[in-house]
């Protein structure tokens, strides 16, 4: 959005911003530049830098001298930029679609971006700003000309969906699953499915609730709305659901009310990420089939679901990040599609508390259960994901624990081979992507 520096500080009179940037080595001209001050950077060391590539001003908590830049000081730079959001928000006036969940929010998030654009101007999170700096600059970046925006909800802690909610006031609200993401946070999962909620609990009385079907903490959130609620899944009971379902390892097909689909992400959670998208889009009334050649459209993201096809293997690359149920749903595509051997590289699992040895040692045990032959893990608790999987038979050889990706990348160079399926999956701190990247190098 263009809009007025008034909106932030009284008494600044015609002064605009076209864009917004926390960095300034990708501020362009016209934008506001926002000086936070991060763990190991402040911006306020760089204004010279941001008006130099044409800031139209900066928000400081602290007058920089010696600046020829507009400078507006304020008491907290990231209250400011929320609260500058969340004006915004509030002028432009239409409609937001929040989405949330332990896994596949940014997917989703696609999808539902990508399907509504077949009836309507659509405006979406870029990559996955979703967080208390991300979602306002998200905010900010609505194009005007868009009839609704799609915005990604993250959080760590509870009570932090609730302050976005603040922010974004989001109409429709979208829950893809409840899982043990962020859970070293919480006393337990039902601690996470109570922050899920909050998206819910903040809709306004004539707001709809998306929720997935199929995972039962999410289907209650019903229970406790007072506004519309409409299910998505492959259950029985999903309003949008998903039927005569086939699997390969170049995407899913499958029928809504008749409508043939297709998703160019294999497995469960393709069709889970294109329902949820059909769920939402149906409330603007547009046609299946506008939906269905929308849903057969959408590119996939790098290193989320990325195939990548070597020397007659199939890699898939789900790298970005990972937790217990996101890396269960991977285990999952791989089993569902793997016409050979099915060999797994799974990096730690991040932010899991005390749970952390619990939850890698069982998905080492569903590796197993679920037919990999090959089974390697790469830093701290992923040691019992191996450990784990050689109780439940997988030899010394096919499971192996390595200290960093790169020895893991080395070692399956030496045993992989043509027909084997290969999956990378770990948290963005494990850096798995440097396993895979020397393995095919």
């Amino acid at each position: 959005m263009k809009l007025p520096l008034s909106l932030l500080i009284a008494g600044l009179g015609d002064i605009f911003a076209s864009g917004y940037s926390i960095d300034s080595r990708e501020v362009k001209s016209g934008d506001l530049f926002i000086a936070l001050k991060g763990e190991n950077t402040d911006g306020h060391d760089h204004l010279q830098q941001a008006f130099e590539r044409g800031a139209v001003a900066a928000l400081v908590e602290r007058q920089i001298p010696g600046l020829t830049g507009m400078q507006i000081v304020v008491a907290d730079a990231l209250a400011a930029l929320q609260d500058f959001a969340a004006a915004a928000r509030r002028r432009w006036g239409r409609t937001v679609v929040g989405i949330t969940g332990s896994a596949g929010k940014t997917s989703t998030k696609e999808n539902v971006a990508a399907l509504l654009a077949a009836g309507l101007p659509v405006s979406k999170t870029t990559g996955n700003f979703n967080n208390h700096i991300g979602l306002p600059l998200s905010v900010l970046r609505i194009d005007d000309a868009s009839e609704v925006a799609v915005l990604e909800m993250g959080m760590n802690h509870s009570g932090e969906i609730a302050r976005l909610c603040e922010i974004a006031r989001p109409q429709i609200g979208v829950v893809t699953n409840v899982g043990y993401a962020h859970v070293e946070n919480f006393d337990g999962i039902d601690g996470v499915a109570a922050a899920k909620r909050e998206l819910i609990e903040s809709l306004p009385a004539d707001g709809v609730a998306v929720l997935n079907a199929d995972d039962p903490r999410v289907a209650r959130f019903a229970d406790r709305f007072a506004g519309r609620a409409e299910t998505f899944g492959l259950s029985d009971h999903a309003k949008t659901r998903a039927v005569q379902v086939t699997y390969t390892t170049h995407g899913a097909d499958f029928t809504i009310d008749g409508q043939r689909f297709h998703s160019q992400v294999p497995g469960r959670i393709g069709v889970l990420n294109i329902a949820a998208a059909v769920a939402v889009a149906r409330l603007w009334g547009i046609p299946l089939r506008h939906l269905s050649d929308a849903a057969h459209r959408i590119e996939l993201p790098r290193m989320r679901t990325e195939r990548i096809e070597r020397d007659g293997m199939t890699i898939w690359n789900d790298c970005y990040n990972s937790n217990p149920d996101a890396a269960k749903a991977m285990l999952d595509l791989v089993r569902d599609t793997a016409p050979g051997r099915r060999v797994a590289v799974l990096g730690e699992m991040r932010e899991l508390g005390h749970w952390a040895e619990p939850l890698h040692a069982e998905l080492g045990l569903y590796a197993a259960e679920s037919g990999f032959s090959v089974l390697l893990g790469i830093r701290g608790a992923a040691r019992l994901t191996i450990e784990s999987a050689m109780k439940a038979g997988l030899s010394a050889r096919a499971a192996c624990f390595f200290e960093t990706p790169e020895q893991a990348g080395s070692y399956l160079k030496e045993i992989a081979q043509p027909g084997d399926t290969i999956l990378f999956k770990g948290s963005r701190g494990t850096r798995v992507e440097l396993a895979l990247e020397r393995f095919l190098a």
